[in-house]
């Protein structure tokens, strides 16, 4: 099996072979711009409130507070981070809850077919899980969006109890992405004046020991850059983001995907998405909103993944509730919005194992609490 196929077999957080090459110099160009979709313009809303594509259709498969169809398990509130993994012949969407306290992750199970076959928790007792990342070797890293928080890896089929894993730093964690290229796990900070860090571990696939690292490099947007060693991660008394003279600064640091040698990373405090360039150690703006000639698509700056086809997808905490996908090409388009829900979030987007659905969270749908999340599923022809 190739490098290609044994990545989509293994963590489904979407087609997780990016076809990063189409990328190729596309980053350390200038940031995206607005241009039509490759799926052409959003039609009226569905039964669902969500304006799609041609082509393209939505369920819900979750409500908080409510029994998960064809299960006994009530869906968290606030569903938050999430990821897609594969469960025999079907496949497990895992959702984090960012409420304090409980907070914690869930899964839903699916059959082939794409019927629900069983809903169940993973994680109990933590505090405001928001994002996470899913790793190489099927496990799903919920992160807590408190000061000192911790990672916690967990076990998307179930019958495995998650671990605290304090090696990946004590600090406002966000999310987290899996480089299996150079061994180590990228790691946002959701701090006005966040860092960005890696995580090497002692042995890849065991996450109890290794280096936490932060990314150093000057006030510049683009450029090299380099890596020093956090002293204490612990970060009690001086915050990780404090220890080391030189560690870039980022406004709000939120959504983390990793594919083929280049990590990408949204702050929501600049709406902009990075591009950390793992090959050549640079890092570029793939976008940014101040930079959009007319008006900008994509506002509210959250979380993020990607496809086998090389496009990017970004959820908006607020804007105009959409999802924007940013083509290899560098052009910035809606791909979905959401009617009705304007003092909500959308969260946890993640593909399928084979790429033709979408799931993603209203983490407050109508209701604007945390109680009233709505998680939904697109499915139709992506590229």
């Amino acid at each position: 099996m190739d490098r290609r196929s044994v990545l989509r077999a293994t963590v489904a957080g979407g087609a997780a072979a990016f076809a990063g090459s189409l990328w190729s110099g596309v980053a350390s160009a200038a940031p995206a711009q607005p241009g039509p979709s490759p799926y052409g313009p959003l039609g009226a809303a569905d039964v669902n409130g969500l304006q799609l594509p041609a082509g393209f259709t939505s369920r819900v498969i979750a409500r908080s507070r409510q029994v998960v169809a064809n299960t006994s398990y009530t869906w968290h509130d606030a569903p938050d981070g999430g990821a897609c993994f594969t469960a025999g012949t079907g496949w497990i969407y895992v959702s984090n809850s960012e409420i304090t306290p409980g907070g914690g992750a869930s899964a839903i199970r699916f059959h082939a077919d794409g019927t629900i076959a069983s809903a169940y928790r993973i994680l109990s007792n933590t505090n405001q899980n928001c994002a996470g990342g899913a790793t190489p070797w099927g496990t799903w890293l919920s992160c807590e969006e408190v000061s000192r928080g911790f990672v916690y890896e967990t076990y998307p089929q179930g019958g495995t109890s998650a671990v605290q894993r304090p090696a990946l730093g004590r600090f406002k964690h966000e999310a987290a992405a899996a480089d299996p290229d150079r061994r180590v796990i990228y790691l946002t900070e959701d701090e006005s004046s966040g860092c960005f860090y890696r995580f090497r571990p002692t042995v890849w696939g065991d996450l109890s020991s290794g280096t936490l690292e932060v990314l150093v490099a000057g006030t510049a947007t683009s450029g090299p850059v380099t890596w020093a060693p956090i002293p204490d991660p612990d970060g009690s008394p001086t915050s990780t983001r404090s220890q080391v003279s030189g560690a870039k600064k980022f406004n709000g640091g939120e959504g983390c995907w990793y594919a083929d040698g280049t990590c990408w990373f949204t702050t929501k405090g600049d709406n902009r998405v990075w591009a950390y360039d793992a090959v050549n150690q640079r890092i570029d703006l793939a976008y940014d909103d101040s930079l959009v000639s007319g008006t900008a698509p994509l506002t509210g700056v959250d979380n993020i993944t990607g496809t086998g086809s090389g496009d990017l997808y970004v959820a908006e905490d607020g804007g105009n509730m959409e999802i924007n996908l940013i083509t290899p090409g560098g052009v910035v388009a809606p791909f979905v919005r959401i009617n009705g829900q304007g003092s909500s979030e959308i969260c946890g987007p993640a593909f399928s194992p084979d790429g033709s659905r979408l799931y993603f969270s209203s983490q407050r749908g109508t209701s604007f609490f945390s109680s009233g999340g709505i998680t939904y599923e697109v499915r139709g022809p992506f590229r």
